[in-house]
């Protein structure tokens, strides 16, 4: 199960990457489309949509990123976090979907559980 769960962790970082990524690229773009029209209302409403989706993005990129990391540390905390997270992933057909039903697979298995259960134990 070392295996499930570092590439569970892997998975969920690089979908948070991704995130941020889309975020970025979308609130320059409007941006930028708000700047070339030299049009003050198109400007104040594409950089406020802009803004709004990049903010979005991030939000929804953290919680995976932190749980990730967390799960290559073994903290228990990281393991129900990602379970939370890819409960969200079922909606994010197709990617986020297969990504939340391998996630919620592997961290439900009992050797996963006693294995973040021992490792809460030592610290």
């Amino acid at each position: 199960m070392e295996k499930h769960i570092t590439a569970v962790a892997a998975l969920h970082i690089g979908m948070g990457i991704l995130l941020l990524l889309i975020g970025s690229f979308l609130f320059i773009l409007l941006a930028a489309i708000g700047f070339v029209s030299h049009d003050e209302d198109a400007l104040l409403v594409l950089g406020t949509i802009g803004t709004i989706l990049g903010m979005f993005f991030f939000l929804l990129s953290v919680p995976g990123i932190i749980g990730g990391i967390g799960l290559l540390k073994r903290r228990e905390w990281a393991r129900i976090l990602i379970l939370i997270v890819s409960a969200f992933q079922l909606f994010n057909i197709p990617f986020g979907t297969a990504l939340g039903v391998y996630s919620i697979w592997a961290l439900v298995q009992d050797e996963t559980v006693k294995l973040f259960t021992s490792a809460y134990l030592k610290s």
